[in-house]
């Protein structure tokens, strides 16, 4: 998984975002993934590319038991352990797909917005499968199999700047993408919508939601934000082990 977060250029910008400095509050996907969370009570949790911790902080102030976050970034985790006080939050800098953890552990194993760094998600698949205990949930978001595409992840724009289209291409050719992201490149991998679900099923997950999440009503006027109502940028998936 790369480690562009610890790169300083990057970070710098990457930190005035609005989801950033708001957290959940400032992620649009979040209306959307908030209804699809387990009751927390008593579980232990592992989240995978944990960042700046937000996700791992409401799962604690929810009632887990234990939450381990795990990030491959320093930079990301220097902040999310200045954020939390909770004494049932770990931290751990770890790459997603060479982690060795214990068998059986968890209830629900969380991943927002970083599956899409990984090469193999089949692996990182095979590993939740073995974290999670018996009817235990992975729920991640990923960047959308369309919006990965064609690569650049950039609106067609006429000569006056106005948006005509988003452009859907190589869609079957999975694999690395390289796309500007806060005007640096940044390493990614595309696979299809029938890779995502297909892996999970041919791993004894039971699907229980696939959503396309969209902006919700009260971030429609923020700058650039009533545009993403024309393309899915994001995916969440909820699935169930029954191993």
């Amino acid at each position: 998984m790369t480690a562009i977060y610890d790169n300083e250029k990057f970070f710098e910008r990457y930190q005035q975002m609005p989801r950033s400095q708001q957290g959940l509050a400032g992620a649009g996907e979040w209306a959307t993934l908030a209804p699809l969370l387990p009751d927390f009570t008593n579980q232990d949790v592992l989240d995978l590319g944990c960042g700046y911790g937000w996700h791992a902080r409401y799962a604690a102030e929810h009632g887990a038991r234990s939450v381990l976050g795990i990030d491959i970034s320093e930079k990301m985790l220097a902040v999310a352990r200045q954020k939390t006080t909770s004494p049932v939050i770990t931290y751990q800098r770890g790459d997603l797909t060479k982690l060795d953890l214990p068998a059986d552990q968890y209830e629900t194993v969380l991943s927002s917005l970083a599956l899409h760094y990984v090469p193999d998600f089949a692996a990182v698949v095979e590993q939740v499968a073995r974290y999670l205990k018996p009817n235990g949930q992975f729920i991640f978001s990923v960047e959308h199999p369309v919006f990965t595409a064609a690569g650049s992840e950039q609106w067609h724009r006429d000569s006056q700047g106005q948006i005509q289209d988003f452009p859907v291409d190589r869609y079957f050719e999975e694999g690395e993408r390289t796309t500007e992201f806060l005007d640096t490149p940044v390493r990614k991998y595309h696979r299809t919508l029938t890779t995502y679900l297909e892996t999970l099923l041919q791993r004894g997950f039971v699907l229980e939601h696939v959503v396309e999440p969209q902006p919700p009503v009260s971030m429609l006027d923020l700058p650039g934000m009533r545009d993403e109502l024309r393309r899915p940028m994001m995916l969440i998936v909820v699935a169930r082990n029954q191993g």
